[in-house]
């Protein structure tokens, strides 16, 4: 089986991005945005422009891929809808990959602990092992409880704008990456498509880990 062309974008947060990914897991072309007023007017586009730059049309894209959260709920719907209508039309998958997984993967160390915030004074967190496997689910806690949970050997990421690196402890083993995920997002995706995960769009789901409040509101009556 030949390696997808991959488009991945990442839509959670005010900092995102598109990429294009090909064989061998080559970065074609990647893009930076930003997105204060979020990407509904933004999204389509930068993938037009994106491809168009790569001499490229969508009917040469093989796998739709999205940063699936967690994140901003707005942001993550946007994201995933977009690739999700995408690939139904063309009748290609597409699969949704974890902003924190996408993390861990951007980093070193035999347990990596990513980090983003998830505002309210809270964390989103999980541990992943240097395979990609997520050791310790991910979480939406304090950063204090979550430190409490986790081992002490692991390599902390966070993104150049995280507010966290001043509450970690002192002598904890610290990575930082960058705030633009689509690439390494597109590149997780050809390693899921090599395995012979390849979803539906329909089968695509969003990573909230945290509930959304009217969802909250609603069932815990």
């Amino acid at each position: 089986m030949s390696a997808p062309l991959v488009l991945a974008v990442d839509t959670t947060a005010v900092f995102g991005s598109v990429a294009i990914v090909g064989g061998g897991e080559r970065i074609i072309a990647e893009t930076e945005l930003r997105a204060p007023d979020g990407y509904d007017q933004l999204l389509f586009d930068e993938i037009g422009a994106i491809l168009k730059r790569s001499g490229l049309t969508l009917r040469d894209i093989d796998l739709f891929a999205s940063a699936s959260g967690p994140g901003s709920f707005t942001g993550v719907r946007v994201g995933l809808t977009a690739m999700k209508g995408l690939a139904a039309a063309l009748d290609k998958p597409a699969i949704g990959i974890s902003n924190l997984r996408a993390m861990a993967a951007m980093a070193e160390g035999q347990l990596r602990a990513p980090i983003l915030d998830a505002r309210r004074g809270e964390i989103f967190g999980a541990v992943y092992s240097a395979d990609g496997r997520c050791v310790i689910e991910e979480t939406v806690a304090p950063m204090r409880d979550w430190l409490a949970r986790i081992p002490a050997e692991v390599t902390f990421i966070l993104t150049g704008a995280s507010p966290f690196d001043a509450t970690l402890p002192l002598d904890a083993r610290r990575s930082l990456v960058g705030a633009a995920l689509a690439a390494t997002i597109g590149r997780i995706a050809v390693s899921e498509f090599a395995s012979g995960r390849q979803l539906h769009p329909a089968a695509v789901d969003a990573n909230y880990v945290r509930r959304a409040d009217a969802e909250s509101k609603w069932t815990d009556r």
